[in-house]
C-alpha cells in the first residue's frame, strides 16, 4: 500500500464522438423517424432486467479516488434540465484495475448522454452545482452484482481532481 498520496490533475476535454468512442459513445438528438444505425446507442442489456431511472446527485465536487466498472452491461448517462457535468474514464481491459495514465476527463454538455461501453472504468458524474438530476439506464442489479471498484488511493497512491 503506498505510503503518501499524490494529487494529479485531469484537465476535462470537451466531449466528441472520435474522442470518446475508446470508452462508448455520445449520443445526439436526431430528427424523429430516423432509422437506427450506427449512431444510436449500441445497448447491451440482455444479461438482466434493464432499469430506466432518474437519480439526484448532490454536491460531488471534482475530486475521485475510485473508479468503478460493470462487466455485464452498457450504461447511459445524461443531465436533466440541459446541465453540464464531467466524467473520467479509463478503457475496457481485462485488468484488474485501471491504469492511472489511461484516465481521462470530459466535459458532457447538457444537449447529449453518454453510452459507456461494457467494462468501461468511470468515475462520476462530477460537477460544480448543488444538484443534478441524471437518468441512468443500466440493469436492475448492476449495483448489486456488477460493480467492480478500483481504490486508487490504496492501489496508486494517487487521487485525481478534474480541472
Amino acid at each position: 500500500m503506498p505510503e503518501s498520496i499524490a494529487v494529479q490533475s485531469l484537465r476535462a476535454q470537451p466531449i466528441n464522438p472520435a474522442a470518446f468512442q475508446p470508452f462508448g459513445q455520445v449520443i445526439f438528438a436526431s430528427p424523429d423517424g430516423k432509422a437506427f444505425d450506427q449512431t444510436d446507442a449500441q445497448l447491451q442489456l440482455s444479461q438482466g432486467t434493464p432499469r430506466f431511472y432518474i437519480m439526484r446527485l448532490q454536491q460531488r465536487g471534482l475530486r475521485f479516488s475510485q473508479m468503478t466498472r460493470h462487466q455485464r452491461c452498457t450504461q447511459c448517462l445524461g443531465s436533466l434540465a440541459g446541465q453540464e457535468w464531467l466524467i473520467a474514464v479509463a478503457p475496457p481491459s481485462g485488468a484488474p484495475q485501471p491504469a492511472p495514465d489511461s484516465i481521462v476527463a470530459f466535459q458532457i454538455p447538457g444537449d447529449c448522454f453518454i453510452k459507456l461501453e461494457v467494462g468501461t472504468w468511470h468515475a462520476g458524474p462530477y460537477f460544480k452545482q448543488d444538484t443534478i438530476d441524471f437518468y441512468n439506464l443500466e440493469l436492475s442489479d448492476t449495483n448489486l452484482i456488477d460493480h467492480q471498484t478500483c481504490d486508487l488511493q490504496s492501489t496508486y497512491g494517487i487521487e485525481f481532481v478534474i480541472t
